[in-house]
């Protein structure tokens, strides 16, 4: 690794490696929790690493990947719980909604250290990618698919409105009418109707394959001049990041408002005790 890098030789929740030769950094999500579940390891330590990244001089572009069978499912709901305890007790006052409004802010800014890193950042999806995985590529600046991805815009179903960015970037990747329709639903999406919307670039067979696909778009890119990428990258993201930063404060504020919910709870329970909730809009 560049000089930059070797700080990040102690991670938990992922592992990062640099093939100085064509100057391309491969992040691979380790979890630890089961489908590379996304908890407090991860939340702290994506933006370590994308920061530094961003600042090693031998690194061009980003791989980004899970581990196993599984991109991601998402939010370590067992593993964050000890933060939402609060809430979920029910008549939350001021000083706990204001403790969840920065913890939501805090997750937030680890997601948009993904977006904000200056080197190209191409995410390769195989198996599940959901909630917090969808969040997490969203701010990739390509996705590519394996044949046997499945994504999720899963929020709706555990009583939680998105508020890592799905809501606030996919619009722009996927349009308006087919972002609505995911975040009502959270239904799944398999990987043919992802790239018929856009979500991804291109679809292969399987994950080897779309690995391979992955490091050689990265290497593509790696070859021009850096400096020129970057600056693709800033023309491209100046206006919708200005938008996404506005959308994603509204959503803290909202959900540190009106999130607590018997509903939600009902969701939290459901999970731990593998059923399906009941929701009474209370």
């Amino acid at each position: 690794m560049g000089r930059m890098t070797t700080k990040l030789d102690d991670l938990v929740s992922m592992k990062v490696t640099v093939d100085v030769a064509d100057q391309i950094a491969e992040v691979t999500l380790l979890g630890p929790g089961k489908g590379n579940a996304m908890g407090p390891d991860f939340w702290r330590e994506l933006p370590l690493v994308f920061t530094a990244l961003d600042a090693d001089d031998d690194v061009r572009a980003i791989v980004l990947t899970g581990s196993g069978a599984n991109f991601s499912y998402g939010l370590d709901l067992p593993a964050m719980m000890p933060t939402w305890a609060p809430l979920l007790a029910g008549d939350a006052l001021a000083a706990p909604r204001t403790r969840f409004l920065d913890e939501i802010r805090q997750l937030q800014r680890s997601v948009n250290a993904v977006a904000e890193c200056r080197k190209p950042v191409v995410a390769a999806v195989s198996g599940w990618c959901i909630g917090g995985g969808v969040d997490v590529i969203a701010a990739a600046d390509i996705r590519l698919a394996s044949a046997d991805a499945k994504f999720s815009v899963r929020e709706v179903k555990v009583a939680i409105v998105a508020d890592l960015g799905s809501l606030q970037r996919l619009a722009a990747i996927v349009g308006e009418g087919h972002l609505r329709e995911l975040a009502f639903t959270g239904r799944d999406v398999d990987a043919a109707r992802a790239e018929r919307i856009g979500l991804v670039n291109e679809v292969f067979p399987d994950q080897v394959a779309v690995l391979a696909a992955a490091r050689t778009l990265a290497a593509e890119i790696a070859a021009n001049p850096p400096l020129v990428v970057q600056g693709v990258k800033d023309v491209l993201g100046h206006r919708r990041e200005q938008q996404v930063a506005d959308g994603l404060r509204y959503v803290a504020a909202w959900n540190a408002a009106f999130l607590p919910s018997e509903d939600l709870a009902e969701a939290a329970a459901a999970f731990l005790e593998r059923r399906e909730p009941k929701f009474r809009g209370r």
